[in-house]
């Protein structure tokens, strides 16, 4: 894997290679509290023997959802098992580097020979891989690092402080995963040193394991656009499921209700003008659809850091323009739909309904996709998760804007 992990993985007495083989595909595929749900009867060292075969950061992920005695017991396993080191630190905020992190070796002081070093490196590589070495001070700072090949080329005698890489690039413990991803985008390295706030070495995270938590932040996404959780898979028991949808339907139904007294403020005109009635959804979809199409966009800026300074606004005046343009293409079309409609019903206010429509489509798609970029940026400003909240904020304002001025327009222009 890299370098907390070994070549092979062999099995400790009294434990069926067959069934943990068997275990390790059942869970593989699951959330972390499906596979404590799956593995709860194994014993702590078959638990363990199925974590050391799945992805390092959803092993992690695994023991941070354990009570601490078990996840404790389970990585003492861990260790004596394939040589992996773990640190299961909870302190960390939960979406940080602190919570992947793994204990760093091959840390050597800037006196130590090469030759010393080597030894030293032999050693451990007997347990595991090891891609760095890391020199360090008096005060375990960390000052430099040392490349293998580097070290291979060097003179037996030579102090590591003549061969160190210095000045390295680490991470802080509490970095989030999204924040790693995009200074990894211009560093690739197999493995990254963390430090803490004096620049004291305190861990390891390799880039397989940050890429893999990123993959399953990404694959989450979708679903909590609906508010479906991050945790829940096919196999969750379905009163699981239900606790962890069924609060943001009720929120849902409580804005949904907003749009509904909107349209209530128009019940005259509707009953006046029945045909408004059927154009109702039509533009409530179109306009829906506009505004996903542009918080799709603002969401994967949020997540890959695309937003600096001044970003916002010149992101709003796109999106405006496009959901002009937009508005005008499909207004055309659904103007064209209800012109013919109302002529086909004999009403004398064809031409106008036909008005209504266009106009309407033109401005709710432009407010919707505003509405796109507005709302998870400013979810995001109080410190809501923008992908776990965005699609009822943004569906019950767009609700609101298109069915609220297309009944407006045809107040004011028709009756």
């Amino acid at each position: 894997m890299t370098e907390n992990s070994s070549t092979d993985n062999p099995v400790l007495p009294g434990n069926d290679e067959n069934h943990i083989s068997e275990m390790v595909a059942l869970v593989r595929p699951l959330s972390p509290l499906n596979v404590i749900n799956t593995l709860h009867e194994e014993s702590d060292t078959a638990f363990a023997q199925v974590l050391d075969r799945l992805p390092q950061s959803m092993a992690l992920r695994v023991l941070h959802h354990l009570p601490e005695e078990k996840s404790t017991a389970i990585v003492s396993s861990l260790d004596f098992e394939s040589g992996r080191q773990w640190s299961v630190t909870r302190h960390y905020p939960e979406d940080s580097l602190g919570r992947l992190m793994c204990t760093p070796h091959g840390v050597f002081s800037p006196d130590t020979s090469v030759h010393d070093a080597i030894t030293e490196i032999r050693a451990i590589v007997k347990r595991m891989m090891i891609t760095y070495g890391y020199v360090v001070d008096a005060d375990n700072r960390l000052i430099g690092v040392l490349v293998m090949r580097d070290l291979m080329l060097a003179d037996p005698g030579q102090p590591l402080g003549e061969v160190m890489q210095a000045h390295p690039f680490s991470f802080r413990p509490d970095t989030s995963v999204s924040d790693a991803m995009q200074a990894m985008v211009r560093r690739h390295y197999p493995a990254y040193p963390v430090c803490d706030d004096q620049d004291r070495l305190i861990g390891i995270i390799h880039g397989e394991v940050l890429f893999g938590e990123f993959t399953f932040h990404l694959s989450a996404q979708s679903g909590q656009m609906v508010n479906v959780s991050k945790e829940e898979h096919l196999n969750t028991s379905w009163p699981r499921s239900l606790r962890l949808r069924h609060p943001w339907l009720q929120l849902n139904l409580l804005t949904a209700f907003i749009a509904a007294y909107v349209v209530g403020m128009f019940e005259e005109t509707i009953q006046q003008v029945v045909l408004l009635a059927v154009f109702l959804p039509v533009l409530a979809g179109q306009s829906g659809n506009t505004g996903c199409q542009s918080l799709a966009v603002t969401l994967r800026g949020l997540t890959l850091g695309e937003y600096k300074q001044g970003f916002t606004r010149i992101m709003m005046k796109k999106e405006t323009l496009l959901g002009i343009l937009n508005g005008a293409l499909v207004g055309i079309t659904a103007g064209l739909g209800m012109f013919v409609f109302a002529w086909m019903n004999n009403n004398p206010d064809a031409f106008l309904l036909a008005l209504v429509v266009f106009l309407a489509m033109v401005g709710s798609c432009m407010i919707s996709s505003v509405a796109g970029v507005l709302v998870p940026i400013t979810l995001q400003r109080f410190g809501i998760d923008p992908a776990t909240s965005s699609s009822i904020f943004l569906t019950t304002s767009t609700d609101v804007a298109s069915m609220g001025l297309f009944l407006w327009l045809a107040t004011a222009l028709i009756l």
